[in-house]
Parts: structure tokens; C-alpha cells; sequence
């Protein structure tokens, strides 16, 4: 579901949302941290753009959840990354799903993306909290010329999801509990301490609270409204 709010972009994520039944086999599951996983199923003809996002379900349940597709527009299979919430109801059957299994998946859907009138002519800064990262992995993928810079909140580093995916002099990881990152603080501290050239567009993606402060923050800066693109992970 899409909406604008003061000339900001804003996606929020797992609404249930449900349009025409198609199956995907899942190909692979990959743990990357005890509670986070990617899956991946083949693309078919699917065509998206990078950071948009599909509903997954399983098959022969009613229940979906829309999560940011993770892989890049020119690879050959779709790929989405999970964190289960051991008190959900979803993450936790979803993470019991095996190869060979069929999911529901339904999409693309969502405008989040790189804005174009902007790609060679701005800086893009990512700002991610958690698996927020997804949408950036996929847009890095799939223009890999692209003048960013990505700046990952996690707890600790063994949260920094996709990192080797990522050029290190454009990756900060800011980690809030220890000093494992290359920045010992929340991502708002390190917004707060950094200057940023004038154009400069701003991609934001993770929890509401992370995003309401960085858009404070970003403003406070000077810069527009239209300069943010934010989308919101409940």
C-alpha cells in the first residue's frame, strides 16, 4: 500500500494483500544469522523494479506478508530475505518451509526505487535499520555504476546482513550495542555527526521509529521534503 505524506514516499509493508494465485518452487533457503533467512524460487516472467516488493503466502494457508525482493532485476531467480519472529505467526512457518515447497507469491508492487531524474546527478544514501538492507541489495545489484553510499543500524555486526555484497568504502554498519561495526552508535547518531553534499537523495528503510527520527534529522540538515524516499517495515 502506497501513500504520500508531506512529499515523502512511503511503502508500508505487511498489510495483507492477495490478487491472483501463483505458485513459485522454492529452489533454495539460506540462514545467514540464527533468525534471518533468504529464500529464493525462480523468477518465471516476473519484471520488477529494484526495491519493490511482493506478498508471499504458502500454499493451501491464507496468510501473507509482503517483503522487498532482494536479489537484482537482471538475475535469473527471485530471492527475499526473512527475519522470524519467534512470537509471529507467519515467520515461523514460513522458516519450517523445505525445497521443493510451493509458495504464493503475487506482485511486484510498490514505488520505492531509485529516483531516475536523480540516478547520475546525486549522491544516494541507503539507510537501513535491521533487514531494511533487502530493497538495497537489490538496487546496488542491479545498477552497479550507482553513486551510493549505504549506512546499516544493526545490534551487532553478526547482523550485517549482505555485507560482502556491498563496496566497503561505500558501507557503514553501525552497530548500537557494541563496537563490532565501523561505527559504534545508532544510525542517528552517525546521520547527526555527518555532513552530506548538496545533492544528496535519501533512501530510507526499517522500523517507523527509525524512520521519523532520520527524517527529523535529515531536515534539520536542510534539506527538502522531496529529497526522502521511505519505506516503512512494520
Amino acid at each position: 500500500m502506497l501513500f504520500v505524506a508531506n512529499k515523502i514516499h512511503v511503502n508500508l509493508h505487511h498489510m495483507e494483500l492477495k490478487i491472483e494465485t501463483q505458485y513459485f518452487t522454492v529452489q533454495s533457503i539460506t540462514s545467514i544469522t540464527d533468525h534471518t533467512f533468504i529464500v529464493r524460487v525462480p523468477r518465471k516472467e516476473m519484471v520488477f523494479r529494484a526495491g519493490q516488493h511482493i506478498s508471499v503466502g504458502i500454499k493451501g494457508e491464507s496468510n501473507y506478508r509482503e517483503y522487498s525482493i532482494y536479489s537484482g532485476e537482471s538475475e535469473n531467480y527471485l530471492e527475499f530475505l526473512v527475519k522470524e519472529i519467534k512470537s509471529g505467526y507467519f515467520t515461523p512457518r514460513l522458516r519450517k518451509v523445505r525445497v521443493g515447497q510451493q509458495l504464493d507469491i503475487n506482485g511486484p508492487y510498490g514505488k520505492f526505487g531509485i529516483a531516475k531524474d536523480k540516478e547520475t546527478t546525486h549522491k544516494h544514501i541507503f539507510i537501513a535499520s535491521g533487514t531494511g538492507i533487502a530493497p538495497f541489495r537489490s538496487m546496488v545489484k542491479s545498477n552497479p555504476s550507482l553513486n551510493y553510499h549505504l549506512i546499516h543500524g544493526v545490534i551487532n555486526a553478526s547482523e550485517a546482513y549482505a555485507r560482502n555484497d556491498f563496496d566497503p568504502e561505500r558501507y557503514t554498519l553501525c552497530t548500537s550495542r557494541d563496537g563490532s561495526g565501523s561505527y559504534a552508535g545508532r544510525v542517528t547518531k552517525y546521520l547527526e555527526e555527518t555532513v552530506f553534499e548538496p545533492e544528496t537523495h535519501f533512501y530510507l528503510c526499517g522500523n517507523s521509529k527509525m524512520i521519523s527520527d532520520v527524517v527529523k534529522i535529515i531536515k534539520s540538515k536542510g534539506f527538502p521534503r522531496s529529497s526522502i524516499s521511505a519505506e516503512i517495515y512494520f
